[in-house]
């Protein structure tokens, strides 16, 4: 399953040029690519110059295409399996991890010399899979953004306007009762109130919050990354929102 999201840090300590301060990186990442890591302890990087290939809708549609065609021959057999990719400074990196080295930079060539793009390849040992748990792969809170995301795509689908504040549920749950009544007890969280306790079979000790805010992506965020840092100070999990539609309950 691949997902993506936006990492925010300062220094992108692995990007082709280490010493380029960036804001912001863009990831795709295969969340199933570690079932395979103990097959393939090869790290294969590709960097493609794709700073052009927004210039139009069809140069943008070819370069996805060369993207799958890549992705498809080096997982032919099994060879390899792609495990993400990020955007830096006009270069779309791609990552790979294989069971091997031999050729690999051969397949590469044969899909990226016919397609004309400035490219640069290498292949290193990381049998641990470093890399991917360090750059690729999202921590809880860019997950809980990832869902977060999901929900917001779908309230557009419905037309909703983002921008009007309504009731917003949040879940936290934690691992005993104790953690969860002395959470419960000591809330200071402004504009949030609690709801009620919940109970499911994947958090027994739950509770469920409200507070009233618009849905759009940064207020979400913001939001979020306040009750997750509030729940971890209690060793606790923030396990998502939800709310109802606006717009359809008006008509």
């Amino acid at each position: 399953m691949r997902e993506i999201f936006t990492r925010l840090q300062s220094e992108a300590s692995y990007s082709k040029d280490c010493l380029e301060k960036i804001d912001e990186i863009n990831i795709e990442v295969n969340l199933e690519a570690l079932e395979s890591k103990e097959m393939n302890p090869w790290l294969l990087s590709v960097f493609i110059k794709s700073d052009t290939m927004e210039a139009n809708e069809e140069s943008y549609e070819e370069f996805l295409e060369t993207k799958e065609a890549l992705i498809i021959a080096l997982e032919h057999n099994q060879r390899a399996v792609y495990v993400g990719s990020r955007l830096v400074d006009g270069w779309s990196e791609f990552y790979f991890y294989s069971y091997d080295s031999k050729r690999i930079d051969v397949i590469v060539k044969n899909i990226l010399v016919p397609s004309e793009y400035i490219y640069e390849s290498n292949i290193v040992r990381d049998t641990k899979w470093d890399f991917y748990e360090l750059q690729l792969e999202p921590t809880e809170l860019e997950l809980c953004h990832i869902q977060s995301a999901k929900i917001i795509f779908l309230l557009a689908e419905e037309g909703e306007d983002l921008t009007i504040p309504r009731d917003v549920e949040h879940y936290v749950s934690f691992e005993t009762p104790t953690g969860k009544n002395r959470f419960v007890n000591t809330l200071d969280l402004e504009g949030f109130s609690f709801k009620d306790e919940i109970s499911t079979e994947d958090f027994e000790h739950g509770v469920a919050l409200v507070k009233n805010h618009n849905v759009t992506e940064k207020e979400v965020q913001k939001v979020v990354n306040t009750l997750f840092e509030k729940v971890k100070i209690d060793n606790g999990y923030y396990e998502g929102w939800s709310t109802l539609l606006i717009n359809k309950d008006e008509e």
